[in-house]
């Protein structure tokens, strides 16, 4: 199962986060499919990158988005 996920990047205590398709059974910070944006949390306000097309086209295929994932999705207007 295909799963739409945050993975962390960054140094201690200053993360940004990667938006990616990846396997439900891999690492948090494991292999991923493809990158569809990042969320950098620390900035203000909050930055978040997506790219439209590919989060409609992981989410057509099946792809599940996480719940914070998701969230970003309603405030980019994708879901």
């Amino acid at each position: 199962m295909v799963k739409i996920r945050l993975t962390r990047m960054g140094a201690k205590k200053n993360p940004c986060y990667r938006i990616v398709a990846m396997d439900s059974r891999k690492a948090r910070d494991g292999e991923y499919i493809e990158q569809i944006g990042i969320y950098q949390p620390k900035t203000e306000p909050a930055t978040v990158k997506i790219d439209v097309d590919l989060a409609k086209k992981w989410l057509a295929n099946g792809a599940q988005p996480t719940d914070t994932v998701r969230d970003l999705f309603r405030k980019a207007e994708i879901l």
